[in-house]
């Protein structure tokens, strides 16, 4: 294991904070306070979008598209997508293509992605004077994008809904990786599938509606389950008693085994046979492969029990598959991968920490701790 290198950084990491029972006003406030930054974003994944291909009419008409798909499965959400466009002032279809990233993205093939590594496990805790074993879950992730994005990203607290939740997103797409009030935790990853394509409910504002309405893992499930999907992704859904990992695909939702020793572990792949015969597998292999090898064999023969210890078997170095991502700064836009953030979720005291910066960086760097 080694130290990661350093990459560019913002000098200091907005957290937005918003409070509203109306998703409309919710959206605006969150729009207003990323106004300044927000066009950085759109600027890169303009950029994004060309690299791999898609011309802006296309984008345009692919984020008009996903925004009806919303607007008919829960109008709420539409319409703090179009809040975040009003108080940022910038037209709504911008704002949904950012939601919609993922899935605009799966049309393109010039854009290698690198990905993340996601593990929960269920840990100790003390309690009565006596330490019980299986008493709640912890989960850690790497979440790896373009370098290119790291001045774009945010830590949120969102309230108004049905529960309150935080975690960590990018500016202007409404969620990506949290936990809610009632104790539901959500990592997400990315897969893909032959059949990916805009028309569904995006992963990302998939993950929001959970993490804002479901009250356990099985109220979570029903969400997923009854949403129209036509795009791929992994929710990593746990609470104190239970964990699911799921396979989300244009072929259906499968939930996705644990590892020998009870562990669970996601890397870009799909891990059940039906989405799997029809993955993308030129996107994420053999570096998706390679990641859950590795991590499967290192916390089956480690003593990781608590989020400190599954946090360092997250950090690798030369000669090691890249867990922690880090970018070679030397190359073109859209081959520069890297770790932008590690999060930490804990459904037991309803808490996500964040770290700006690879798990290396895990002592060195300081958290964001967050509460729902």
């Amino acid at each position: 294991m080694t130290s990661s290198a350093p990459f560019p950084r913002p000098d200091t990491r907005p957290h937005v904070a918003v409070a509203d029972p109306d998703p409309r006003r919710r959206g605006r406030a969150r729009g207003r306070l990323l106004a300044a930054d927000l066009h950085g974003a759109l600027d890169a994944y303009d950029r994004l979008f060309v690299l791999s291909g898609i011309a802006p009419a296309t984008v345009r008409d692919d984020a008009d598209r996903a925004l009806h798909a919303v607007d008919a499965f829960r109008p709420a959400l539409r319409a703090q997508i179009e809040g975040i466009a009003e108080g940022a002032g910038v037209e709504p279809w911008r704002i949904a293509a950012l939601n919609a990233r993922t899935e605009i993205l799966a049309r393109g093939r010039a854009v290698p992605p690198g990905e993340c590594s996601t593990v929960v496990r269920r840990v100790r805790t003390a309690g009565g004077g006596a330490t019980h074993i299986g008493a709640t879950h912890i989960g850690v992730q790497t979440w790896d994008w373009h370098v290119e994005l790291s001045p774009y990203w945010h830590t949120l607290a969102s309230g108004g809904g049905a529960h309150r939740y935080v975690g960590l997103t990018e500016h202007g797409i409404l969620a990506k990786i949290g936990v809610n009030s009632a104790g539901l935790a959500l990592h997400f990853n990315i897969l893909g599938h032959r059949d990916d394509r805009v028309g569904g409910v995006p992963m990302h504002v998939l993950a929001a509606l959970v993490l804002e309405e479901a009250d356990d893992v099985a109220h979570a499930l029903r969400i997923v389950r009854a949403a129209p999907i036509t795009s791929s992704g992994s929710f990593m859904l746990f609470d104190t008693e239970r964990a699911v990992l799921l396979d989300i695909s244009p072929a259906g939702v499968f939930e996705a085994p644990q590892t020998a020793d009870g562990t669970f572990l996601r890397t870009n792949h799909f891990l059940t046979p039906v989405p799997a015969e029809h993955e993308k597998s030129w996107l994420y292999q053999p570096d998706s492969g390679e990641r859950h090898a590795f991590l499967r064999e290192r916390l089956a023969q480690a003593d990781a029990e608590n989020d400190e210890q599954l946090l360092r078997q997250l950090v690798t170095g030369p000669g090691e598959p890249p867990v922690t991502c880090v970018p070679d700064m030397n190359g073109p836009m859209g081959r520069r991968w890297a770790s932008l953030a590690t999060v930490v979720l804990d459904p037991a005291t309803r808490t996500a920490r964040v770290l700006d910066g690879t798990p290396a960086e895990h002592a060195t760097r300081p958290w964001i701790p967050l509460r729902a």
